[in-house]
């Protein structure tokens, strides 16, 4: 399989693209004003305790309150003893208002949610992560042959009063024993500078930014499966160098500065895609198509036949549908990165074998997936209910905003409704107060809709009121705004 990764770079924002076999999987954004919080750690004060929730709210400088739950908070009885606090412990006994504490983010804020954090701080190189608080090796679980010798590789670099934990991971296959000690060494100088600027630091201000993007998908994604990474930007260019001349050095043959004029996102069609990811349908190259509906509570997918017939029966059609829209929804998923609940509504298959098939399809090609999905079987109703874990904002919120005219309810009230309501409001007001004459202003739409289709009605209303009502348009009002003013 074939991957590049794609990383266009600029003062104002940077964007990166993984793409499989000139099909583009994974897209990742980061902007100044926007940028993710995740694995930042905050001098934060604690602003308010829930016992009811078992959490506290954290301020951290940002503009909403992080959230902080019991279960994330390392008690300091057990610190460096790789004990989890008991679950039954009050809330109250762990932290209390006014109290200082170091968090990291392990959420980005999310609608109206704000950040969630950790006090189980962690740090990661190329190779390891680092827990200053934690105890122990643990090796990744998609690492499956040198298990072992990569955990006794980062045991025999552990110092005996040392209170710390490590995880080895999934880029450390193959690695050298020496590459895993220099990030042993180089992490442990990181949390003592860490460390130090966090007692010095002022509540409610970061202590430590992860890398930028490029640094992080150099650091995270360029595995010995990626073929090239090309970079845009001169400066990035000479930055992902250096990180990895310093951490990486096997990764430099395959770092190249695209110099082309035709701009880098335009290889593979990866600008188009983008556009499409915002879509709601998205077309099966059999001729069907998938709705994609984003809300607050769930991803809901709906899958359709479309203008796809087959050659053999109705059920087969289904099936091999059902088949090609499992792949086209895990490539989806991460794409549009949606995240929490998904409900899938397949079609309905009749037999047994090609439900179970069309599961497996599925899990194979989430298969590759870096966020964690938990598939559950086809529920009573015909549905696949599954989670993917979210970190970070889906690319619709990313780039998109709520429509102003229907305020993301994705519909407007008809002219026809709004010439009721207009009627009604008339005869409230006239009723109310007095009055010479009245005066509509409203869509266009509106106003032709009362001069035309309900010049009878209107007519009849100046009769029951008494008042003459006069119409004017508003250029600057939606169809479903409208005022009535007594003159």
């Amino acid at each position: 399989m074939s991957t590049e990764i794609l990383i266009n770079a600029s003062t104002h924002e940077a964007r990166a693209a993984v793409v499989e076999n000139g099909v583009l999987q994974e897209v990742f954004l980061e902007r100044p004003s926007r940028r993710g919080l995740i694995s930042n750690i905050y001098k934060g004060r604690v602003s308010r305790v829930l016992p009811g929730m078992q959490a506290a709210f954290i301020d951290i400088g940002l503009e909403r309150t992080a959230f902080l739950h019991a279960s994330d908070i390392l008690d300091a009885r057990h610190a460096g003893l790789g004990m989890e606090p008991p679950r039954n412990d009050s809330i109250r006994s762990l932290v209390a208002e006014g109290d200082e504490i170091l968090v990291q983010v392990v959420k980005d804020p999310l609608g109206t949610k704000g950040a969630r954090l950790t006090t189980y701080i962690t740090l990661p190189s190329r190779y390891l992560v680092y827990m200053p608080k934690g105890q122990g090796v643990g090796v990744s679980a998609r690492i499956e042959d040198e298990r072992e010798r990569l955990r006794s590789a980062v045991q025999s670099g552990i110092d005996a009063a040392e209170n710390a934990g490590y995880i080895v991971r999934t880029a450390a296959e193959d690695a050298p024993a020496e590459a895993l000690l220099s990030d042993m060494a180089y992490l442990r100088k990181l949390w003592e500078f860490v460390r130090q600027k966090g007692l010095r630091t002022q509540p409610g201000n970061l202590v430590h930014a992860d890398l930028p993007l490029h640094l992080r998908m150099l650091r995270d994604l360029v595995s010995p499966d990626v073929d090239r990474v090309l970079i845009d930007q001169a400066s990035a260019y000479r930055e992902m160098q250096e990180f990895a001349r310093s951490f990486m050095p096997d990764t430099l043959p395959r770092l190249e500065l695209y110099e082309d004029p035709r701009p880098v996102f335009e290889l593979h069609h990866v600008e188009e895609e983008i556009q499409k990811a915002l879509d709601r349908k998205v077309p099966l190259k059999s001729g069907g198509y998938l709705f994609i509906d984003q809300t607050e509570a769930m991803t809901t997918i709906d899958v359709n036949t479309g203008a796809f017939v087959g050659h053999r029966n109705l059920e087969e059609t289904i099936f091999r549908t059902n088949l090609e829209a499992a792949v086209t929804i895990a490539r989806q998923l991460r794409l549009r990165n949606l995240g929490g609940i998904i409900i899938i509504d397949f079609i309905d298959m009749e037999e047994a074998d090609h439900r179970r098939q069309v599961i497996q399809a599925l899990e194979r090609a989430l298969a590759d997936d870096h966020a964690k999905t938990s598939i559950s079987s086809v529920s009573p109703l015909g549905l696949v209910e599954m989670t993917r874990k979210r970190t970070r904002e889906s690319m619709e919120h990313l780039l998109c905003r709520a429509c102003p005219t229907c305020e993301g309810r994705g519909y407007v009230k008809t002219a026809e409704t709004v010439c009721y309501e207009v009627f009604r409001e008339i005869v409230r007001q006239s009723r109310q107060f007095e009055c010479q004459q009245l005066m509509v202003l409203a869509h266009q739409d509106v106003i032709e809709r009362l001069l035309d289709e309900e010049s009878s009605a209107l007519g009849e209303l100046e009769l029951i009121t008494g008042k003459p009502i006069r119409l004017q348009t508003e250029a600057l009002y939606s169809v479903d705004q409208y005022d009535v003013v007594l003159m």
